[in-house]
């Protein structure tokens, strides 16, 4: 049991956004901040790293939302593969940006030559 009588969460069992912070008590502020306005991007939707860095009030930190998300340990209940670069291509190394590609394929996300196809309609 937890100090507050709650019983420890396991990553399978996230279901709310107060579950998620419950987890997080090992992280940085910034990290918390990147990985709560990540977990909020719902799906059929993308958000950019900008987009992320300005939500959480850090504006020009689009390098270092990257950075937390590479090190999301609650994927994919942390959808950080719904987060993509402004120009609609996909960050880190091939194999990753592909699977991430596919994971929102099949979120019905529109692309176009490997790239989301960036829209008013399904950005966060």
């Amino acid at each position: 049991m937890s100090l507050r009588g709650k019983k420890p969460l396991k990553k399978d069992e996230i279901k709310t956004e107060e579950d998620l912070v419950r987890l997080l008590s090992g992280k940085s502020d910034f990290e918390r901040k990147v990985l709560v306005a990540t977990f909020r991007i719902p799906r059929g939707k993308v958000s950019t790293y900008k987009r992320i860095a300005e939500k959480i009030g850090s504006p020009r930190a689009y390098r270092a939302v990257g950075n937390a998300l590479h090190k999301n340990p609650f994927a994919p209940i942390v959808p950080c593969h719904r987060v993509v670069k402004s120009d609609g291509t996909f960050g880190g190394d091939k194999k990753r940006a592909a699977s991430r590609r596919n994971l929102l394929r099949k979120e019905g996300i529109l692309m176009k030559n490997d790239r989301v196809e960036m829209s008013d309609d399904m950005l966060f």
